[in-house]
């Protein structure tokens, strides 16, 4: 797009004259379908496109002012170093200015610019996203879905009736583009999976009201709208304009960012963060509701892509990209809604510090596989913070019985919606194992035992090394673990295979299928 193509006031905020401060030159611009963003160097401006969308409406000044300052007040919650103020600009003449006392010709939000690279989308070209950012990140979104807003009015969008309004207004939406980036199957067999899901699982949607799941979350949480600058992490840039897509479960937030990460092709880091975010927030029913908000996300992202097709501002070389994007997410979305796999359950069994969480982390971002750990299922029964120590109590024979029922519950829940789910416990009774057998064998999901082995002195060596984990157990137990340790039965070797962990995991992995 050409800069005579551009509205004046655009045109007029790509010279540094306009400023009343030092600016980097040349002023950068980006825009989106709604907005216009001007990078200055010390601030970032967004203004709203006069655009409604029927879902996003800025088509007036007032409109306008009232959804930036929203944004600035709902980023607060997330991302308060970033944004600053809302500012006028008035007109005299042909010149737009900033000011204060004059009538507003249009407004723009002011936010601090956070140098080039700091975007996770930046940081993901790069390379320099792993699994332990994403679990980093993972706490800072359970804490900030901990302390968001909910009351019965956020909690009346839980109702199905609503949630399934925004999903046929995103069919409705996209029916011009049947043919174009989306065909006709992808779009009857996505919307089919929606409908199916709504019609089946009433239940399951009154039960994460119920839960409190229902907040004001973010909306818009990919890695485009998150930043790490200054070794803090940043959600910014939630949705300000439609509170259907603001009120939503908290898995919706979950969703995009995981749709995100499969869509750039690393499932890998959107497990380290899907299994580290189920673990702190407690939340794994949620996982339960996954599958049809992953649809989701990718549906509107195509969405979204779409309406870039229609923009007349569009040069031909963007339109084919926005096309081939589009038509991505719409393969994206419909895969997303196959029917579920077959579920299966992994248990991981053998001492503390024989690498069960190792090989569950490993079999886990190869095969998107969900983590249950006995410590963390635990501590939460209990009300004690993940990462703080228990006393004795939680380790009393009543506490394991209710740990090992509660993560055999969970287990058997998730693998039948389809989830492969690794029960990671010491799993050394065979009470524990035969009840995790028999229980499967009677639902018909497949089970298997992964035995996990090292030495003695690995053992010890591992627990004596072991840093900012969960877990509470010392070396000094592992004498009192090995004497209580239950072999297993002839019946239960049927379903063993062992793991020795002190060998490279991979290749034995491999032979197992996993």
């Amino acid at each position: 797009m050409t800069d005579a193509a551009l509205p004046l006031l655009i045109q007029q905020m790509l010279q540094p004259e306009f400023y009343p401060h030092a600016v980097e030159t040349p002023v950068q611009l980006y825009q989106t379908h709604c907005s216009y963003v001007l990078l200055t160097g010390p601030y970032a401006y967004k203004l709203k496109k006069p655009v409604n969308f029927g879902f996003l409406d800025y088509s007036t000044l007032e409109k306008r002012q009232h959804f930036l300052q929203e944004e600035l007040r709902l980023n607060q919650r997330t991302a308060a170093p970033l944004y600053q103020q809302v500012l006028a600009i008035s007109k005299t003449g042909d010149r737009y200015q900033f000011s204060e006392g004059e009538p507003a010709e249009e407004y723009a939000l002011q936010m601090k610019q956070f140098p080039k690279g700091c975007l996770f989308s930046e940081q993901f070209e790069a390379g320099h996203l792993d699994a332990e950012v994403m679990r980093q990140l993972a706490g800072v979104v359970a804490d900030f879905h901990a302390r968001t807003w909910v009351d019965d009015h956020v909690r009346s969008y839980g109702q199905v009736a609503q949630i399934r309004k925004a999903f046929d207004e995103n069919y409705q939406q996209t029916l011009s583009y049947v043919g174009g980036p989306q065909t006709q199957i992808q779009f009857e067999e996505t919307k089919a999976f929606s409908d199916r899901f709504f019609d089946t699982q009433s239940d399951l949607f009154a039960a994460r009201t119920a839960a409190d799941k229902i907040r004001e979350c973010h909306g818009d949480l990919h890695l485009g709208n998150l930043c790490r600058w200054d070794d803090q992490l940043f959600l910014f840039d939630c949705i300000e304009f439609n509170e259907p897509f603001r009120f939503v479960d908290t898995m919706y937030d979950i969703a995009f960012l995981v749709m995100d990460l499969d869509a750039r092709g690393r499932q890998d880091l959107g497990t380290a963060f899907l299994n580290a975010y189920a673990e702190i927030s407690g939340d794994w029913e949620g996982l339960q509701v996954l599958p049809l908000y992953l649809s989701r996300q990718a549906y509107v992202r195509a969405k979204v892509t779409s309406f870039l097709l229609d923009d007349p501002a569009i040069d031909s070389d963007r339109r084919q990209q926005a096309f081939d994007q589009a038509a991505a997410y719409y393969r994206l979305a419909h895969a997303y809604a196959q029917p579920a796999q077959q579920g299966e359950l992994l248990l991981l069994s053998g001492l503390s510090g024989s690498g069960k969480s190792t090989l569950g982390r490993t079999i886990a971002e190869r095969q998107r596989a969900i983590i249950l750990r006995s410590d963390a299922v635990r501590k939460h029964l209990a009300g004690v913070p993940l990462f703080e120590r228990g006393g004795p109590e939680l380790y009393s024979a009543e506490m394991n019985d209710r740990t090992y029922n509660r993560l055999l519950q969970l287990g058997l829940c998730l693998a039948r919606a389809g989830y492969r789910v690794i029960l990671d416990a010491k799993y050394d009774r065979q009470a524990y194992r035969n009840a995790a057998i028999t229980a499967a064998q009677s639902q018909e999901i497949p089970i298997r035992i992964l035995h996990c082995q090292a030495s003695e002195s690995t053992l010890r060596q591992r627990l004596q090394a072991r840093q900012g984990d969960i877990a509470d157990a010392t070396a000094d137990l592992v004498s009192q673990q090995l004497a209580a340790w239950q072999d297993f039965s002839a019946e239960e070797q049927t379903s063993v295979q062992a793991i020795a962990t002190e060998e490279p995991l991979a290749e034995q992995l491999d032979v197992i299928g996993l």
